[in-house]
């Protein structure tokens, strides 16, 4: 869970599908909330808090063929999308639902089809004859098939955040991280990939495909090289700068009018420039660049997103580069992309009927309630604070105050109404939806923010912090159980979704959050004292976890990580604080020989029981402001003083810390 600049997105460890409650009076897990044959015994709470409380589990579970990894996160994802389609396979062919999932799930059609469809744009990316033209391309990717080596967002202005703005930042690889071009550590990955590329530009008919690949992957190794580090792109200030067009066209020379216009984006005169330098760059190196080795790139890039949606050589080709990124050996079964498809295409479409079935009032209501104390005990917190000035724990009460809270879905649903889909043209379908979703974002630039819209689906398994909107939402698909159990003992839902609602709320005051007042601008309204005060104790837990090792020879990024720890820490301790509240002064009950604070953190700890292969690990590692989730169960808990009393946990164990060494960042 993470809040960023533009889009502030929560990412939940997407890791075995659990059976459903047999009686919803009952929790789906244990007696009251957690699975106790999970834990290994024979380990000590200090030793490895994750073992502890998971290693059993760890050890007898093998990560499906098709999954990069198992556990809770893809447990709650996989149960999703069985809900999902029982309410899609049902859906009549003349509706939007059914005939996009039909149109994907007709393979007999889809392998006739072939790559008809796909030769008409290829045709295209051929035809061109000048860099100007090429432009084209790159500006019609956005609403269509193909690459870009630029991105570009419509969202609020950081420090006008009532308008929403352009902003445009450095894009154009392939793989995930400019990591992956510029170090041994994703070689075979990188070779995997240049494979791949040979592969789809020996079946577009390119004359000399093997040549053509090398100098894709070349191009797209420069861009890596002037490309910023993600460690650096989530700093808000360093992200903002705003420009005009005729600026950025003598800072960054390249035919800006043309390609905005060709995005659907003409006449713009105001830009926001994220990567500044990376953008400056990439436009150098495009230039640098032959027209034939873009037409080879734009190519490869074609078939790339394409590959879902044809016949079945074009999918194992993309797959076995897959495989290289994620160690999975099996695709997902053909139903299963078809539901991600309908979900990705038609999300609130699909998610009014989701919750009316699969989300009662009753949870809404409980976890409205979880909320409110979960903020009470956050501002609790802020006046505790002995690194705070009165004057910023001010500031900071009135941006926690003004924060609105949305649970389960949205209040008003957005019209898919224009989009025209047919059960018989998958790959028309997809050309219309990317179409269709790229003129709603584009039909919010230059306008007043609608804050009532949803960035997640309400059937979506995550929940986020809309930092420029200073909101929190928290969608139906997370709030299922082990998460959120309406069944289970109070402390459970505490130590799981109420250190998921009270990470989301401090990703307000993290080391991000911390430049974003109350009406969401970009603003710095900590005093310069408090500012040093905050970066001391960050940076005592950003060294603890540059420490962490989850792969022989790779160590956590604390840099890369740090919001999102801070925010584990902080969602953990304020979950704690609540739970203690709701007691309204009587001691928490003993159940099964256990503590109200001992079932809170096995609660938390069992919220990210993960197993993820090597190279899923690495791939995150690379790309991901996430910690692995061993060391957010690991990282946070050992900064928590009553997690020491909890389990007795003493000096000379593996996780001890001094009480003058724990984060007291929050």
């Amino acid at each position: 869970m993470r809040m960023i600049l533009l889009a502030a997105v929560s990412v939940l460890a997407i890791s075995s599908t659990a059976a459903f409650a047999a009686d919803p009076a009952k929790p789906m897990y244990g007696a009251w909330g957690v699975d106790l044959t999970g834990g290994d015994p024979k380990v000590s709470p200090g030793t490895d808090f994750d073992k502890y409380a998971n290693g059993a589990w760890e050890a007898r579970t093998e990560i499906p063929a098709d999954q990069g990894s198992a556990g809770v996160g893809y447990d709650v994802y996989n149960r999703s999308q069985d809900q999902l389609r029982t309410l899609i396979d049902t859906a009549e062919p003349s509706t939007q639902i059914g005939a996009l999932f039909r149109s994907f799930t007709n393979e007999a059609k889809v392998e006739a089809a072939d790559d008809k469809a796909l030769k008409v744009d290829l045709a295209k990316v051929t035809a061109i004859a000048t860099k100007a033209q090429f432009v084209q391309t790159l500006g019609r990717a956005h609403g269509g098939f193909g690459g870009d080596i630029f991105s570009l967002d419509i969202a609020p202005d950081a420090k006008n955040p009532e308008i929403n703005v352009l902003y445009i930042g450095q894009s154009g690889l392939g793989l995930p991280d400019r990591d992956y071009y510029l170090t041994d550590t994703f070689k075979p990955q990188l070779a995997a990939y240049t494979a791949f590329v040979t592969r789809a530009l020996t079946m577009a008919g390119h004359p000399a495909p093997a040549k053509a690949a090398a100098d894709v992957v070349a191009f797209e190794t420069a861009i890596a090289k002037v490309s910023w580090q993600v460690a650096d792109r989530r700093d808000i200030d360093k992200v903002y700068n705003p420009t005009t067009v005729g600026e950025l066209a003598t800072y960054a020379p390249f035919p800006w009018a043309a390609y905005l216009d060709a995005s659907g984006l003409p006449g713009q005169t105001k830009v926001i420039l994220g990567e500044k330098t990376a953008v400056r760059d990439i436009a150098k190196v495009y230039t640098d660049t032959p027209l034939e080795t873009l037409k080879a790139w734009q190519t490869f890039h074609v078939i790339m997103e394409t590959s879902p949606y044809l016949s079945k050589r074009f999918v194992d080709s993309r797959f076995e580069y897959v495989k290289a990124l994620s160690g999975q050996s099996a695709l997902r079964p053909r139903w299963k992309r078809g539901v991600q498809l309908v979900d990705g295409s038609l999300g609130e479409v699909v998610g009014q009927t989701y919750v009316a079935k699969y989300f009662p009032p009753s949870s809404k209501a409980q976890m409205v309630d979880l909320i409110a104390n979960l903020k009470t005990a956050m501002a609790a917190r802020i006046q505790a604070a002995t690194w705070m000035s009165p004057a910023t724990k001010a500031e900071a009460l009135t941006k926690l105050s003004k924060m609105s809270v949305m649970v389960g879905y949205p209040d008003r649903w957005r019209d898919y109404s224009g989009l025209k889909l047919n059960v018989d043209d998958l790959y028309g379908n997809v050309v219309a939806s990317r179409a269709f979703e790229w003129a709603y974002a584009r039909d919010d630039l230059g306008k007043p923010v609608d804050h009532g819209k949803w960035g997640m689906t309400p059937q979506t398994v995550n929940a986020y912090n809309g930092g420029l909107e200073n909101k929190i939402v928290f969608p139906a698909g997370i709030l299922q159980a082990p998460y959120f159990d309406p069944a289970a003992d109070p402390a459970v839902n505490y130590g799981a979704i109420g250190a998921v609602i009270g990470h989301e709320i401090s990703h307000g005051f993290d080391d991000q959050g911390r430049k974003i007042d109350a009406t969401g601008k970009l603003r710095d309204w900590w005093t310069a004292e408090d500012a040093k005060r905050f970066d001391a104790q960050a940076d005592v837990l950003g060294k603890q976890y540059d420490a962490y090792e989850p792969v022989p020879g790779s160590k956590i990024n604390g840099k890369l990580t740090m919001g999102e720890n801070i925010a584990d820490l902080a969602g953990l301790q304020v979950a704690l604080d609540a739970y203690h509240t709701s007691l309204g002064g009587k001691p928490a009950p003993v159940i099964g020989g256990l503590t109200g604070d001992q079932r809170l953190f096995l609660a938390f700890a069992q919220a990210w029981q993960d197993k993820t292969r090597p190279d899923s690990l690495k791939q995150q590692m690379a790309s991901d402001p996430h910690s692995p989730s061993s060391f957010r169960v690991i990282g946070p808990t050992r900064n928590v003083d009553a997690w020491y009393d909890a389990f007795g946990v003493k000096p000379g164990e593996t996780y001890y810390l001094k009480p003058e060494d724990r984060s007291r960042v929050w």
